[in-house]
Parts: C-alpha cells; sequence; structure tokens
C-alpha cells in the first residue's frame, strides 16, 4: 500500500468461513452458519441481512433481517479480547434474568458461545419498536403533555429497575456490591491515568473532592444500569408516551442507585444549561418545554422512598465521569484510532465539564 493510501472498509458479513479467513480483517458476521443457527430457533426464513448500529470498545449491534423477520444481534468489537467476550455474554444472561422481573429491558431469543458460528460468542434479542428520542421529539410527543409523559416514563422506568428484588431474581450474582462507590472510583481514575492526553488541574481536583468526601450509601444496593439516559431508552411509536425497553445494559452491575439517577439528571437538558456543553450537544433533544432535573429528582425520591439529599456529590461524579470518558475520545481520535471531527470540541469541552463538576461539588 502507498503511503496516505485509505485501506478498504473491512467486510460487514460473508457467507462462509473460507471466504472470512481470506481476509485481512475478520467479520462482522458469517452468514450461512447464523442462518442455520436461526433456522433451528424458529427466527426468520431464507438469506440473513445486517445492518450495522455501532461498533467501538464496547459491545457491536446489528439488526438483521429474515424475511419479515428482524432482531438484534450482539457481539464482541473485532477488536475482541477474553474479557469483551465475557462482557457480551454476561449482558446476555443480564437479560434473561430481568425477563421475569418488572424492567423493561428486550428479551433474549438465543445465546450463542460456540465460535464455530460466526466466529465468536454472540447473543440475538427482540427488537423493540419504537423511537430513541436525540435530537427531535416524535411528533406524536411533540407537545407539553408528550414532553410531561416523556419525563415521567424515564423516572418510572428507573424506579422499577432499582425496585427490583436481587435475590429472588438472581440478580444478585452478576457482581460485587461491597465498596462500590470506592471501585467506581477507582476505576475511573485509572481509566483517567490510561488515557489523558494533558493535563487538567481541575479534574485533578475533583478527584480529590470525591475521595475525601465519599459518602456512605443511604439505601441498600440495588442493580444499576450505569448508563441510564433519555438516549438509551426506546418509546412507543405512537402517543400517549410510553417506555417500553431500556437498551445497553453491558456495564450493568449491583450498587448505588443514586449512581443511576446522578447520570440521568446530568444528561437532562435544561433552557439554562451554559451553551455549548459536550454534553447538550451530544445528540440530546431540546430542553424547552421539559420538565425541570430537580423535578424529576423529587418524582425519583417520591416513588423509590430513597432521600437524595446528597444527590451533589453523584452529580459531580457523574460530570466527573463523563470528562473522562470523553478524555479517553479525544486521545483515540489524536491517534487516529477514531474519527477526529470532535477533537477540538474535545480539547475545550473536557475542562469545561471538570469546571461543572467542582462547581456541583463546591455547592454540596
Amino acid at each position: 500500500m502507498r503511503p496516505h493510501e485509505p485501506t478498504a472498509a473491512p467486510a460487514l458479513a460473508v457467507d462462509t468461513h473460507r471466504e472470512a479467513a481470506a481476509l485481512a480483517r475478520p467479520p462482522l458476521l458469517v452468514r450461512r452458519p447464523l442462518e442455520a443457527l436461526l433456522d433451528r430457533h424458529g427466527i426468520g426464513a431464507g438469506p440473513v441481512e445486517a445492518e450495522l448500529v455501532g461498533e467501538g470498545e464496547s459491545n457491536v449491534t446489528l439488526v438483521i433481517r429474515r424475511g419479515d423477520a428482524r432482531a438484534i444481534l450482539r457481539r464482541p468489537p473485532r477488536r475482541r479480547s477474553e474479557r469483551a467476550t465475557r462482557n457480551v455474554l454476561r449482558e446476555a444472561r443480564l437479560l434473561e434474568l430481568l425477563e421475569p422481573t418488572a424492567a423493561r429491558a428486550p428479551r433474549v431469543l438465543l445465546t450463542c458461545v460456540d465460535p464455530a458460528v460466526i466466529g465468536v460468542p454472540f447473543y440475538v434479542m427482540e427488537e423493540v419498536a419504537g423511537s430513541v428520542i436525540t435530537s427531535t421529539l416524535p411528533i406524536g410527543l411533540d407537545d407539553a403533555d408528550g414532553r410531561d409523559t416523556v419525563a415521567r416514563e424515564l423516572v418510572d422506568a428507573l424506579v422499577e429497575l432499582h425496585a427490583i428484588d436481587l435475590a429472588s431474581s438472581g440478580l444478585h450474582a452478576i457482581g460485587r456490591s461491597d465498596d462500590f462507590l470506592e471501585r467506581h472510583l477507582r476505576r475511573w481514575t485509572g481509566i483517567w491515568e490510561r488515557h489523558r492526553t494533558r493535563d487538567v488541574p481541575v479534574l485533578d481536583e475533583v478527584t480529590g473532592w470525591l475521595r475525601s468526601h465519599r459518602p456512605e450509601p443511604s439505601s441498600a444496593p440495588t442493580l444499576v444500569h450505569g448508563d441510564y439516559r433519555l438516549g438509551n431508552v426506546v418509546f412507543a411509536p405512537a402517543g400517549p408516551a410510553r417506555l417500553r425497553a431500556v437498551l445497553d445494559w453491558e456495564i450493568a452491575s449491583i450498587g448505588d442507585p443514586l449512581c443511576d439517577l446522578a447520570w440521568m439528571l446530568t444528561t437532562w437538558p435544561e433552557s439554562d444549561d451554559p451553551a455549548g456543553t459536550l454534553l447538550t450537544m451530544a445528540g440530546a433533544v431540546a430542553p424547552a418545554g421539559f420538565p425541570s432535573r430537580a423535578e424529576l429528582a423529587a418524582r425519583y425520591a417520591e416513588l423509590s422512598g430513597r432521600p437524595i439529599s446528597g444527590l451533589s456529590w453523584y452529580t459531580a461524579l457523574a460530570l466527573w465521569r463523563a470528562a473522562i470518558g470523553l478524555e479517553t475520545l479525544r486521545e483515540r481520535a489524536l491517534t487516529g484510532a477514531a474519527e477526529d471531527a470532535f477533537v477540538r470540541e474535545l480539547a475545550v469541552g473536557v475542562p469545561e465539564l471538570a469546571d461543572r463538576a467542582l462547581t456541583a461539588a463546591l455547592t454540596t
């Protein structure tokens, strides 16, 4: 290859493993063995068509179609590791445990641990019809009642999730609950140290503050989604607004439910938020007409019965974590491992989020 010559895009899918072996980078799907497996589970008929929804360091999502049947396939990324393989199977098991509970989660249709099918373990789940609300509201929900109901449904589904009995559901087995906040701080501090591209003194100040002011959990451990926000749920395609499913369970754990609440509120925009912040630029729907973060927090407290008086610490934690997560994207962009469209925004946006985390800490 000549210098600067673009490389060919990796294949999404091939028909056979022989074709896959001839490629420099493995495909995401091998159709014929996958079709045979889907036949055995009664999922559609005929050739598989696939569309990539997302690929990165986390689990890869593909929409697969066979005739009139549609489903979602989740598998490890191409740069897979033993940990990535465990993560995708853990996610499948978690969703299976959630099926008889009140959690609004997609149903698993099959789990495959045999790499002879597509090259890696994977699972297939139902596709939940509806809308993921990002930059705009569906027409049927774009009024005052619709916005209020969207907000209420988002809170109510989180309350349901946190009310699941861990022992009777078997969810207690998915992870440790002891020292959850300390382990959370340690993990994200490690991510920062490995991926930082520059010094951000304010973020280091917030790190120290979070450690020195770490609270004792005010309630028993619950299932914690880890990335609970408006962009990770599916609403029914027509009014009245109904949250049908919560997506992306790969980092779910057992721990402090206020981490979920603070993350949801941090990613919920308000009309007086500073203009241009990364969180408001990241596909969040326009804030006009929605209930405030304080109203959402009050509804959660009322329905869950949990005290939220120490929420400022968790808000600072959420903003600090967001800053660190976005710094990892900046590192990947600077090294050419990711698209660099937001490098300029990340250059100022990460310190901006660190400033917001410090403000949250000082208002405790």
